[in-house]
């Protein structure tokens, strides 16, 4: 066994989350021994396309597509028990081995029923009020995040304690039911079948959520671990570790676009946090991009196209890039690539370098407009600013680049690419002022160009 320290890499969105972050982790997980995955809940969609086949996570890091890799569910993430054992029953039918490969930290809160009926109940009181809702998944992520803030979670080691679970559970209903009967007008909203065993009038009820909480205490009981003491012990025997993020930078609690964010800290710093190491374990920071930018939900977005309409660059974007939400399934908005917002992303993730996912999708469009900079308030600025209202201000200022009519689909040599397309990203780095390590050029885990590997000693 090697006794030396092992490499640690981060793996960051760098623009509104679906910059392609689990191909990427997949990938690199043949350099690694563990993954393990830091913040957010079920609300992260990952796509892995392995030989042509397609699979999709929400919870599950991504490294479980490689055999003999360990994957951690750090202390950040919020946990539905109830998707988490979904989601490994359909690996394990198609013959991917979970179980005996993945540590939950029993520090992890848990989503509980209560917290998908909030979130619901939240975003129609937001929609009857002005229409804005925060294009929340519904999942109950940002329910149980304020749970914990506030002290008040059920965490996964309560699982183990029945009466005391009980009790928690007992004062958690009544403090949400009180909400959802008065504020919410709980009674008056369809809340759909999956969650209607749980609901009467309005009100979570205890007992189904209580029992269903202890049959799933059973099954994951023997998934609970230390593990924060298991991934300093596995570096320090010299395991390569990898920290994966869901979402994006700009998605991020405090340096998002904010209140049109995610509940959890999306950047590289909280792996540390997230997962119970120190930040000086953190050792290479690989932030994702996509060619172009997208994004799903509310919020300002300075580079957005015409996406819905036809023949238009943006429109180019959503179907050759097939652009709809894992998790979700709706339809991404989409833009030019925004240099001035990734320099805000670099600046906050401290960026080693950077990924630049399906370049492919730009082949045949003549020419592309790259973001360098807004004007506001008739002002010229250089980055993104910190306030959403301000940002939804910004007019653009572009940059005019020619583009390409070679495929770039499955090149995995550099110097193979259009010079056009190299050009491009020599443009992007210049702007960014973050080195480009990686390339992808298709969803599939072979089509990568690797520049520099993260893995690898400065």
């Amino acid at each position: 066994m090697n006794t030396g320290n092992g490499r640690n890499v981060v793996v960051v969105g760098t623009q509104w989350g679906d910059e392609g972050k689990g191909k990427l982790v997949d990938w690199l997980t043949e350099s690694a021994h563990g993954v393990v995955r830091f913040q957010g809940g079920h609300n992260a969609g990952h796509t892995l396309v392995i030989n042509g086949q397609k699979t999709a996570l929400h919870l599950i890091p991504s490294g479980i597509m490689r055999p003999g890799v360990t994957c951690y569910i750090g202390n950040g993430v919020v946990l539905s028990c109830a998707k988490l054992l979904e989601e490994a029953e359909g690996l394990e039918r198609a013959g991917v081995r979970v179980r005996e490969r993945l540590r939950i930290s029993q520090a992890c809160p848990l989503i509980l029923p209560v917290h998908a009926v909030l979130d619901l109940a939240r975003e129609a009181r937001r929609g009857a009020q002005d229409g804005q809702k925060i294009g929340t998944t519904g999942r109950g992520i940002g329910p149980a995040y304020e749970d914990k803030v506030a002290r008040r979670a059920l965490r996964v080691q309560d699982l183990r304690h029945p009466e005391r679970f009980a009790t928690k559970l007992r004062e958690l209903l009544a403090l949400h039911n009180q909400t959802l009967l008065g504020f919410l007008e709980a009674a008056r909203i369809d809340f759909g079948d999956a969650l209607a065993p749980y609901l009467k009038n309005g009100a979570v009820q205890f007992e189904p959520v209580y029992e269903e909480a202890m049959r799933h205490a059973r099954a994951i009981e023997p998934m609970m671990a230390d593990v924060s003491r298991e991934l300093n012990e596995a570096s320090r025997g010299g395991a390569n570790l990898l920290f994966e993020g869901a979402q994006g930078t700009l998605l991020d609690v405090d340096h998002g676009t904010y209140p049109f964010v995610t509940s959890s800290n999306c950047v590289a710093g909280n792996a540390a946090a997230g997962a119970g190491v120190g930040p000086g374990a953190l050792h290479y920071i690989l932030g994702i991009a996509k060619a172009y930018c997208t994004r799903v939900g509310g919020g300002p977005f300075p580079t957005e196209l015409a996406w819905e309409t036809p023949g238009t660059p943006g429109y180019h974007m959503s179907t050759v890039g097939a652009e709809k939400g894992v998790t979700t399934g709706r339809s991404r908005r989409c833009g030019w690539f925004d240099a001035a917002l990734l320099k805000r992303s670099a600046q906050v993730n401290g960026l080693s370098g950077l990924c630049i996912t399906k370049l492919d999708v730009l082949d045949g469009l003549p020419t592309l407009q790259l973001g360098i900079g807004y004007e506001l308030d008739g002002a010229r600025i250089d980055i993104l600013p910190l306030d959403a209202d301000d940002i939804a201000r910004c007019k653009p200022v572009y940059e005019t680049l020619d583009g390409w009519s070679q495929s770039t689909v499955g090149v995995t040599r550099y110097e193979q690419l259009p010079g056009n397309a190299q050009r491009y990203l020599q443009r992007v780095e210049q702007l960014t002022g973050v080195p480009i390590h990686i390339v992808s050029t298709s969803p599939d885990r072979e089509h990568t160009i690797t520049v520099r590997h993260p893995f690898l000693a400065d």
